[in-house]
């Protein structure tokens, strides 16, 4: 579903012509997608997961520019880092067996070909939110980030924070939530089942 999205495309494009901003936007993009792949690989530590990510972005430095669809470049930052954590695993247990290989049985298993592209859609989802947001004036930008907060803050303390009257917080959250689905960057998730759980999660009703 995101292999057309045009602000992918752009991205991909500016980062492999050398510009810096665009790298440092798709590395935060795609930053919590890796670490999300890693820890599926429960026998990873904290320093093989650091190493598997430097290697997964230095892979990308060399190849951004070969993409043949760089709408797809999400799939192929999974695909990377789940070759990256086998390879780290691999190279580990060879150590430990002082040059022998471990059998198939001995690996891990491969995180199944679902959990991954859930874990691709949670990314592409969770980067376009972030977008979507920081174009929100400050106020509803505010507003939207109190009530997905956790722990839950009451709307007496919300009022509190943002001057702003208890009986006004639900309309200028409709508002906002309604600016916000306009946003170009919720274009390709808009109805996504996920998108919905986001969405009710900030306009529940906690009874107040």
């Amino acid at each position: 579903m995101m292999r057309d999205d045009p602000q992918i495309i752009a991205l991909v494009a500016r980062a492999s012509s050398g510009d810096q901003v665009a790298w440092n936007e798709l590395v935060e993009r795609y930053a919590p997608l890796v670490w999300s792949i890693c820890l599926r690989y429960q026998q990873l530590s904290r320093q093989d997961i650091d190493d598997v990510g430097q290697s997964v972005w230095l892979l990308l430095v060399e190849n951004i520019g070969k993409l043949r669809e760089p709408a797809a470049l999400p799939g192929w930052l999974a695909t990377t880092t789940q070759r990256e954590c086998i390879r780290v695993l691999r190279a580990a247990a060879r150590h430990h067996d002082h040059g022998s290989l471990p059998s198939p049985d001995e690996m891990p298993a491969d995180p199944d070909a679902v959990a991954i592209d859930n874990d691709v859609l949670a990314a592409e989802r969770d980067a376009a939110i972030r977008a979507a947001l920081a174009e929100l004036p400050r106020g509803c930008r505010d507003l939207l980030l109190m009530l997905v907060s956790d722990p839950p803050r009451s709307y007496a303390d919300i009022s509190a924070a943002l001057n702003m009257r208890v009986g006004s917080i639900g309309p200028t959250r409709a508002r906002c939530l309604e600016r916000m689905r306009r946003s170009p960057h919720l274009a390709a998730i808009i109805d996504s089942p996920s998108w919905g759980i986001s969405v009710e999660h900030a306009r529940g009703d906690r009874g107040e």
